[in-house]
């Protein structure tokens, strides 16, 4: 039997970073509205919910397609809120009224995902056995070679102080960014923890020209850059 999966999209009306950051235009649209249109473009999802504390995200959601079934309550939408107790009041929310076999949250500061990335992460997730999958994508700087933190008096030591000295970046662990683009788990697993580093995780990694997380208004400029370009960076992959 096929599972029941439901897609959350989780947008709060405050931002610090960028105003209005989940319903700022991008290329034309707004932001989240990219997220609720790959999820309803994806045939493994059978619903796509989203979870605001705004009324006016909730209007934008519900013109681009979202359920919005609930109003998020204040205290789950502030700074201060671990977005976790937003997934839980979620999932306690929809499963008051129907049990979902599958968690997945679309966050949108991922707008460059597309229909594969979301399949290829459920279906990672189905036939594995994570209590959660996360996205990652290959880290810009790598801890493990030249990079450095700083002490009280300004004197500079390597992060990985105490390890092996790596001269050569190859020689070097993999590492790798988590990304935004999807969150995929058991219901129970988000009920009954405190978050995601608490169980068995996987990861599914996605491409850098996919993969990012846009948070300031060099990110949308990036985005809208990316946009634009997607085929000649696919193209540039290919060879």
């Amino acid at each position: 039997m096929k599972p029941n999966i439901v897609a959350f999209i989780f947008a709060r009306g405050g931002s610090k970073g960028v105003l209005r950051k989940n319903i700022r235009p991008l290329a034309g649209k707004p932001l989240i509205a990219y997220s609720i249109e790959t999820a309803l473009a994806c045939d493994m999802i059978d619903r796509v919910v989203v979870s605001t504390d705004d009324k006016e995200i909730a209007e934008v959601a519900r013109a681009s397609g979202a359920e919005v079934p609930f109003i998020r309550p204040a205290e789950l939408a502030d700074d201060q809120a671990p977005e976790w107790l937003a997934w839980q009041h979620a999932i306690q929310q929809i499963q008051t009224v129907q049990p979902m076999d599958v968690f997945v949250s679309l966050p949108c500061t991922s707008p460059l995902r597309n229909v594969e990335d979301i399949k290829m992460c459920i279906e990672a997730f189905l036939k594995g056995s994570a209590d959660i999958m996360i996205t990652v994508t290959p880290s810009e700087r790598n801890p493990y070679f030249n990079m450095v933190k700083l002490d009280e008096d300004g004197h500079a030591k390597l992060v990985m102080d105490g390890h092996e000295v790596i001269h050569h970046r190859q020689n070097a662990p993999k590492t790798y960014d988590i990304t935004t683009v999807a969150y995929i788990a058991q219901p129970d697993f988000i009920l009954n923890n405190q978050g995601v580093f608490d169980g068995k995780i996987k990861a599914v990694v996605i491409p850098k020209e996919r993969a990012l997380d846009i948070d300031t208004e060099f990110d949308f400029i990036l985005a809208e850059f990316l946009m634009t370009h997607q085929d000649d960076l696919a193209e540039t992959r290919s060879r």
